[in-house]
């Protein structure tokens, strides 16, 4: 009979869950909002139902699930299979989220970072198949990566290697729930990108975007900002170029760090294109290392808001696998 596997990507909006053919093709697929605020208990229920859900829409007996993959933001205890923070998620730390699958559905549940599934799925079917030295950003709620090295994806000693979004950019900025200041992703994410407008307006400048939501600056959405760039508002150009610019300075210091051969752009601020990039390509230009750079292509993710579902289904796929051949 065929396995099919179950790949899961939680975000702080959507959770999204597919099911896939043992040659990755998407038997079905279901979107449910992720309701954060209700907590982790409820998020997690809310996972375990969605999947439920799914199999028997699609008619698909339990038995013939092999394994569950599922990306989580913020930083994990790998061995324990604990979710230990998620900085874009309150009242969320140490959670079982592990445990809480098996001992319902009985199926092997493997749980990577949110970001680095992303990278498993562009890195084995997407924009960065068959590169042996990869980063991939994620521009979403806040801002991630994932890091292939010669081959190998980097874990580090905690499992949090590639944090990139808590490059430190400035010695005091915007605080952040990492409990430092200056983030790299509180200022290039959709909030950072939100809030770098707010700050504009509250200074007083103008902007369109103000009349859009009737001068009530918390309904403001980082797809108004580039509607209004599109429209030749000053404020939002002006904001997406500052946005693009810091972005660069990250790019510069993951180009002379990591030398990879290719820089992928994903999530939700990765539609922004080059409204966004090519401020950062112009910092990129002037201020890396010349042979690094040179050698380092900078695009958008190919796979769009699948590569999750996907990198998570391949990496329960691989990881099982690779502990089934260990315990020969």
């Amino acid at each position: 009979m065929e396995q099919y596997c179950i790949g899961i990507d939680l975000g702080g909006t959507n959770i999204k869950i597919a099911i896939f053919h043992s040659d990755y093709e998407k038997a079905g697929e279901s979107r449910i909002p992720t309701e954060v605020h209700l907590g982790s208990d409820m998020v997690l229920a809310r996972i375990l139902d969605g999947i439920i859900d799914l199999i028997d829409r699609e008619h698909i007996p339990k038995e013939y699930i092999g394994c569950i993959g599922i990306g989580v933001p913020g930083l994990l205890d790998m061995e324990r299979g604990i979710s230990r923070f998620s900085p874009n998620f309150p009242s969320w730390e140490d959670v079982p989220v592990i445990e809480h699958f098996q001992s319902r559905l009985r199926i092997p549940t493997y749980m990577d970072n949110d970001v680095r599934v992303n990278l498993y799925g562009e890195w084995r079917c997407g924009a960065a198949k068959g590169k042996q030295n990869v980063v991939l950003l994620t521009i979403g709620t806040g801002l991630g990566a994932g890091i292939v090295l010669d081959g190998h994806v980097l874990y580090g000693a905690t499992g949090s290697a590639g944090e990139i979004g808590h490059m430190n950019m400035y010695r005091t900025g915007r605080p952040c729930r990492c409990q430092s200041s200056g983030c790299l992703g509180r200022y290039v994410s959709a909030l950072g990108l939100v809030r770098t407008l707010k700050e504009k307006l509250q200074a007083g400048e103008t902007s369109i975007v103000a009349r859009w939501v009737d001068h009530d600056l918390d309904q403001i959405t980082a797809e108004m900002i580039s509607s209004a760039y599109d429209a030749g508002d000053a404020a939002a150009i002006d904001t997406m170029h500052e946005t693009g610019e810091i972005l660069g300075y990250g790019l510069v210091n993951i180009i002379n760090l990591y030398n990879p051969e290719i820089i992928v752009i994903g999530g939700g601020m990765s539609a922004a294109g080059e409204r966004l990039l090519a401020a950062a390509r112009a910092i990129v230009d002037t201020h890396a290392l010349q042979i690094s750079r040179n050698a380092c292509s900078i695009v958008t993710a190919a796979l769009g808001d699948s590569a999750g579902m996907l990198g998570a289904a391949i990496y329960a796929n691989e990881t099982m696998n690779t502990s089934e051949r260990t315990h020969l």
